[in-house]
């Protein structure tokens, strides 16, 4: 073991790791069962976050986001995995004659899918009532590197088991929220680069089915289980020393400029 291994396993990067099992149901204020938080220390194993008090128990995806700017702002060095893609295929850049810019997608994303609106179901822009979905959709024929070699379904690929399709078209607009709010303490994983500062907070794509046979599901519905394992591997793989590895997948050199726009799965080699 390199010395500078051996700093990272006594010296983890973060104090604080929080998993989310995301949902796209429904409309950005409505209570949600299948969203779910969990969060970790360097000491503690994850625990269930509850949300604030409020008409709902169940978490709301405006409530999540406005929490997050807050627990996000603190002087706490954080890394909070989403479980929803974070950008689009290359393919959906080129047929849209798009930047390959990761800001400037979320802008644009937002104008023509604007679920982050009240009263706002993202079925409603699919069907063509709010927003121009239209003008920017995409072919579930088209797959990230990462899906691809994940195995994932594609973002676009709506209305099945397992898609994350209708979770990653609402939850863009808060991404979009979060760098508007706290961009400049935030790194978001990898579109600002592939390591992480030290002492910065992070945001990060995860894909929980790829560990979550490994941690006992101690009686957690499938949703809480998805956010305490994010958790719980963000937790472990920063203690014992193997995040850096993650954190730079291996990839032929053309690639990875082409994942700085598409996003990666982190723990996806």
């Amino acid at each position: 073991m390199s010395p500078a291994e051996r700093e990272s396993m006594t010296n983890p990067a973060f104090r604080r790791y929080i998993g989310i099992d995301y949902s796209g149901a429904k409309t950005p204020d409505s209570g949600l069962k299948g969203l779910r938080v969990y969060e970790a220390d360097r000491v503690s194993l994850p625990v269930e976050v509850e949300p604030p008090p409020g008409p709902s128990k169940y978490w709301t995806r405006r409530g999540l986001a406005q929490w997050l700017a807050g627990i996000l702002s603190e002087d706490v060095p954080t890394i909070v995995g989403i479980d929803h893609s974070f950008s689009f295929p290359l393919r959906y850049f080129e047929v849209h004659l798009l930047e390959p810019d990761w800001p400037a997608f979320l802008d644009d994303f937002q104008r023509h899918w604007p679920t982050d609106q009240e009263d706002t179901y993202v079925d409603f822009i699919r069907d063509g009532f709010r927003g121009d979905g239209e003008a920017r959709s995409g072919s579930a024929r088209w797959r990230r590197i990462s899906e691809e070699r994940a195995g994932a379904k594609s973002v676009f690929h709506f209305d099945v088991p397992g898609s994350v399709a209708k979770s990653t078209h609402a939850g863009l607009p808060w991404l979009r929220y979060l760098r508007n709010q706290i961009g400049g303490r935030v790194h978001f994983w990898p579109f600002d680069g592939w390591g992480i500062p030290a002492g910065r907070s992070a945001l990060v794509e995860v894909y929980p089915s790829l560990w979550s046979k490994r941690f006992p599901r101690e009686g957690r519905t499938a949703d809480q289980h998805d956010a305490y394992v994010a958790a719980v591997w963000l937790r472990q793989v920063d203690l014992d020393g193997s995040l850096g590895k993650f954190l730079k997948p291996s990839m032929l050199p053309g690639q990875y400029p082409v994942a700085r726009v598409e996003g990666w799965i982190l723990g996806v080699m």
